[in-house]
């Protein structure tokens, strides 16, 4: 008996763009024309940019975490675990399953949407002792471990343990770090009150940067505004500073300040996922180096988008590069699902164009800048801009109310301090929540395709 095959479609990652590829491929496909498979760690769409108003608790954690399985309409297949290596010559992902499993998985097409992870610099004691800001995990984690350290501070007989206690520094002047700074030192400042025996003014929040500017994207006035803004809250912003060395109880900056420390958040920016390093590839700093249409030369059936492709930005020119933003990475899923489908029916596809729409920036409670379409916003007609457009972004209905209820119930009832209980576990730092030694080499992902295939 003759049976004939589906072109199998898979689609690695659950961001932005993966989740939106997804959608649009099971909208615009009919069931017999294609097998669509979803490979992500988690069953979750996770909102990154409210990840700072997790931590501060102005969010719960599932408010932002938009599950995939929660409609029975959908018929993606999903593999819950991470794509480790890929071999584009024999068109097989190798995955590891969230039993330690490692499987392959053929394709016909291969869509790569792995997000990016926090990037680091080689700086003494950087991983083992700093927090991140990139997981949904991490968020909730570091919540704890602030309000832990009100509580400790509050407990020590030590002023030196309890001043260390209370100073907090943030490494990187960007959208992430620029908000968790001011998020998180909203809490500290509205907690402090409900812990009569500490000073507030022993609570302390640097935030650093190598540049020369806070924000650069958001133009000279409103990143000023935006630096003036966490000032008059009492943070410490050093520009043109970097930490040079992390310690368990201090931090070392490379102007020769040492703060004594027990939290150190690393915002710095970010890099491609070690995926892509697999494929054995041309790459553009890290990310993968593909067409307008986020297809990959030479490669037949291979698309990338998002943080870990480096997709030709049309509406700027000169070479220019989209910039790894939500903005740019839920467009791109939409249209390289329709590249997907014009490939396989044989179509032409289309070169990915978007203009930037603007920037928003929430500074928690009533402070936000904005730069919609280039129309400077500050205070509250920039903090609706901003929650406007992070709850018009949220994928379903019920994320949207579960967001607008949160906000509604924190700007009536203000804060809670309660902690969940990861502090009496053992601590946790940025080396634990993102598996980067999971990957393979390029080699390692030839042996092991090769090694199954002979068996």
């Amino acid at each position: 008996m003759n049976t004939v095959t589906r072109p199998r479609i898979l689609v690695v990652g659950a961001g932005f763009a993966g989740v939106e590829c997804v959608r649009r491929l099971e909208r615009k496909l009919s069931p017999d024309e294609a097998d669509v498979t979803l490979v992500t760690p988690f069953a979750y769409q996770l909102y990154l940019p409210l990840l700072p108003q997790v931590a501060s608790g102005v969010l719960t954690p599932q408010s932002i975490a938009v599950s995939l399985r929660r409609s029975k309409k959908y018929r993606t297949r999903i593999i819950p675990g991470g794509a480790i290596g890929v071999d584009l010559k024999a068109k097989v992902c190798v995955i590891r399953t969230i039993t330690d499993e490692i499987v392959n998985e053929p394709y016909d097409y291969i869509v790569l949407a792995p997000g990016s992870i926090t990037r680091t610099f080689d700086i003494p004691g950087l991983t083992e002792h700093a927090f991140g800001m990139k997981t949904l995990a991490e968020a909730a984690y570091i919540r704890d471990h602030v309000i832990s350290q009100l509580d400790l501070a509050d407990a020590s007989q030590d002023p030196q343990e309890r001043a260390s206690r209370l100073q907090f520094v943030v490494v990187g002047g960007g959208y992430a770090g620029t908000e968790t700074a001011a998020c998180l030192q909203r809490l500290t400042h509205a907690a402090v009150k409900r812990y009569p025996r500490l000073d507030p003014g022993l609570i302390k929040w640097h935030l650093i940067d190598i540049a020369p500017k806070l924000m650069p994207e958001l133009g000279e006035k409103l990143g000023r505004s935006a630096q003036e803004i966490l000032q008059r809250r009492g943070i410490e912003i050093s520009l043109g500073t970097s930490i040079g060395k992390a310690g368990p109880e201090e931090v070392t900056f490379t102007d020769g300040r040492v703060i004594p420390t027990r939290t150190l958040i690393w915002t710095a920016g970010v890099v491609a996922s070690p995926l892509i390093a697999t494929l054995g590839a041309e790459t553009v700093k890290g990310r993968l180096a593909v067409a307008a249409e986020m297809n990959l030369p030479g490669c037949d059936g291979v698309f990338a988008l998002g943080d870990s492709a480096a997709v030709p930005d049309l509406a700027k020119g000169d070479g220019a590069m989209c910039p790894p933003t939500a903005q740019h990475a839920l467009r791109q899923g939409k249209h390289v699902a329709d590249n997907v489908i014009a490939s396989l029916r044989g179509q032409s596809m289309t070169p990915y164009v978007h203009k930037d729409l603007g920037l928003v920036v929430d500074l928690g409670g009533t402070d936000a800048v904005s730069k919609p379409l280039g129309i400077e916003l500050r205070g509250l007609p920039a903090q609706a801009v901003a929650r406007g457009y992070h709850w018009s972004a949220l994928r379903t209905n019920v994320a949207k109310t579960r967001v607008m209820t949160n906000w509604l119930l924190n700007a009536v009832a203000g804060d809670d301090f309660v902690r969940t209980g990861f502090q009496a576990r053992k601590p946790a730092r940025l080396k634990d929540f993102e598996y980067t030694d999971a990957y393979m080499t390029p080699e390692q992902v030839r042996a092991h395709v090769e090694g199954a295939g002979r068996r």
